[in-house]
């Protein structure tokens, strides 16, 4: 018989696309998606079962379906259309990661967890690392939002690594997904017509595309190829970095330097009106920067990525269509300004 593979979150377009992906593993007998709402979109021949993880009923499903593969997609920065707001988004985020690990640990078939996580579990800190290596312990835990979820679902999932290690766990922590279905904060923030920045700071950011994401996932939900080891902690990030000032150039997009403080009331602001979840750790990310390595994602895990940062933004740009402005022109006029700023009087 084939393995049986368990996805959660599947009324997300990037864990709906995994389910069509893996459904053509020629190992793989059955694959179920699991969401607390119906998918808009195609399983292909996937079952979908409607349940929602953060009712014990997940262990029922675990154990009538002979799962032994279970990958854990529905951990998200941004709720799902109209299904509530933060609150909802937490709660899926942690309450429902421990009713699944909780399931997990009374199916005995189960044999592969892999966790869709996030390399927000780092922070952003003006005393962080240059890169954050796997083991690079955080200089500031996240006081809140998405990546306090992310940190505290990573530490239920190192408690059940230790209650069951016949299970081989997988967790890749992903830089900022982006391409032409991203629905993260940071495309969010991307797609506002001025982006607010802090002022006197041009942050490094990474990112990685939904492509390359899934093909991430899917190495880690495969039996592992000889010379590697699906198991362990990953940074999954695209070669090089961008600076927010780039990113705004490329997508044509004005920016709007304001104080710190003022940047926090603004994010506010957009939060209240629904435009955007612009949340204090996503205002950190925008001032800090944040980039990880990831030599261990190619000689452990066994994964080349085949976009760049500057590729993977490329592609999302184009998907948003053109700024305010054209991106050449923008460039001239911000070259212009800052040549203005730094010129010196003649002595």
């Amino acid at each position: 018989m084939g393995r049986v593979v368990l996805v959660t979150g599947v009324a997300r377009q990037l864990a709906g696309r995994f389910v069509r992906r893996i459904l053509s593993d020629p190992a793989v007998e059955r694959v179920i998606g699991v969401d607390a709402v119906a998918p808009a979109h195609p399983l292909d021949g996937a079952e979908f079962l409607k349940a929602d993880i953060r009712h014990p009923a997940i262990a029922r499903v675990l154990a009538e379906t002979g799962v032994d593969t279970v990958v854990h997609m529905d951990v998200n920065g941004t709720p799902l259309g109209s299904r509530g707001g933060r609150t909802a988004v937490k709660e899926t985020n942690v309450i429902g990661t421990m009713q699944l690990l909780g399931a997990c640990q009374k199916a005995p078939r189960v044999q592969r967890l892999v966790v869709k996580s996030s390399t927000s579990f780092y922070g952003s800190a003006p005393r962080d690392p240059a890169v954050f290596g796997e083991d690079t312990p955080p200089k500031s835990l996240p006081s809140g939002g998405f990546a306090k979820d992310v940190v505290e679902v990573e530490g239920y999932i190192r408690g059940f690594a230790r209650r069951r290690p016949d299970v081989a766990v997988c967790v890749l922590r992903f830089a900022n997904v982006l391409g032409p279905c991203a629905d993260s904060p940071l495309a969010e923030y991307f797609s506002l017509p001025v982006l607010p920045t802090v002022l006197g700071y041009d942050p490094r950011l990474q990112f990685v595309h939904e492509e390359d994401a899934l093909a991430a996932l899917l190495i880690a939900a495969s039996e592992p190829r000889r010379g590697t080891l699906n198991s362990g902690t990953f940074n999954i990030a695209g070669d090089g970095v961008l600076l927010l000032s780039q990113t705004a150039r490329r997508l044509g997009r004005p920016t709007l330097p304001l104080l710190l403080p003022t940047v926090t009331w603004a994010g506010a602001a957009l939060r209240a009106v629904g435009v955007s979840d612009f949340s204090p750790e996503q205002i950190r990310l925008l001032t800090h920067g944040r980039v990880v390595r990831t030599t261990q994602m190619r000689e452990t895990l066994g994964f080349d990525p085949q976009y760049t940062t500057a590729e993977t933004f490329a592609e999302f740009a184009r998907s948003r269509g053109p700024g305010l402005l054209p991106p050449d022109c923008l460039a001239r006029t911000v070259d212009r300004l800052a040549d203005a700023l730094c010129a010196r009087p003649a002595q």
